[in-house]
C-alpha cells in the first residue's frame, strides 16, 4: 500500500496591535503573539502636540519601543473627534498588505468591548483579546512574572499622590493598589493610572529612562520623560 505524505502547514494570522505603550496594550500584543498571531505592526495615534492621545507621553517613546522590540508602528495625529475614522483608514490600509484582524488590551469595560465589537463588524477584520473577562489582579500578577517592567507616567491626582508617578509595576505596586481597589481599578481601566513598559520577554532590548520631571496638568499628575535610551538586555 503506498503511503501518502502529508506536509502539515501553519498559516497565522496577520495581525495589528493596538498600542499605547502601556502594560495591558503590551501583554496582549505578546499574548498574541504566543497564540500564533503575526503581529505586523504597533498602531497608535498622537494628539497635534505630539504626545498619546490615552497615556500623554511623548510619542518618540512609542518609537523606542517599536525599535525595542523590533515590530513597525504605525503612528498617525488625531483628534478625539478624528479618532474613529482614522482608526478605520489605518486599519483599511493594512488590510492591504494582508492585515486580517487587530489586537486589543481591553479587560472588562464594557463600553470598551463594544466599540472594539462595532469597528471590527464594521471593517470585517477579526478582534484578538487574550485580556478580556480576566481577573484584574492575575493580568497584574501573570506580567509582573512574565519578566515585563514598567513604570508609572500619569495619574488622576485626586485618586493617587504624586509618589506613585515612576514607581514600578511590581509586587509591591499590586499590593498597594489592591488597598484602593474601591475607588481604583486594578488595571487602570478607567484612567486612573497609566504605565510605560520599558521591557519584556518578547523586546530585544530595553528602554532606560535617564531624566523626567513631574507636571500636574487638567486634574493628572504626568511623568515627564526627557532623556532615555534604548540600549542592549
Amino acid at each position: 500500500m503506498a503511503l501518502t505524505q502529508f506536509k502539515l502547514v501553519i498559516v497565522m494570522s496577520r495581525v495589528v496591535a493596538s498600542w499605547s505603550g502601556g502594560k495591558e496594550s503590551c501583554f496582549a500584543c505578546y499574548k498574541a503573539i504566543l497564540e500564533g498571531y503575526d503581529v505586523s505592526h504597533l498602531l497608535n495615534f498622537i494628539s497635534q502636540d505630539g504626545r498619546c492621545m490615552s497615556h500623554g507621553i511623548n510619542s518618540k517613546l512609542i518609537i523606542a519601543q517599536s525599535q525595542a522590540i523590533e515590530i513597525p508602528v504605525v503612528q498617525r495625529k488625531v483628534t478625539w473627534d478624528t479618532y474613529e475614522e482614522e482608526f478605520k483608514t489605518v486599519i483599511r490600509e493594512l488590510k492591504q498588505i494582508g492585515v486580517s484582524g487587530a489586537v486589543f488590551g481591553d479587560v472588562d469595560i464594557q463600553e470598551h468591548k463594544n466599540w472594539v465589537d462595532r469597528i471590527c463588524n464594521e471593517l470585517d477584520i477579526k478582534q484578538v483579546m487574550p485580556l478580556w473577562g480576566r481577573d484584574p489582579e492575575q493580568i497584574l500578577t501573570d506580567f509582573i512574572d512574565e519578566g515585563f517592567e514598567a513604570i508609572v507616567v500619569m495619574v488622576k491626582a485626586d485618586l493617587l499622590g504624586e509618589e506613585w508617578l515612576g514607581r514600578r509595576v511590581d509586587e509591591s505596586f499590586v499590593s498597594n493598589l489592591l488597598k484602593l481597589k474601591n475607588k481604583v481599578h486594578l488595571c487602570g481601566e478607567l484612567g486612573e493610572y497609566h504605565t510605560y513598559v520599558t521591557n519584556g520577554p518578547f523586546f530585544k532590548r530595553r528602554i532606560k529612562i535617564l531624566d523626567s520631571s513631574r507636571i500636574l496638568k487638567n486634574g493628572c499628575r504626568f511623568l515627564d520623560i526627557s532623556k532615555y535610551e534604548v540600549s542592549g538586555k
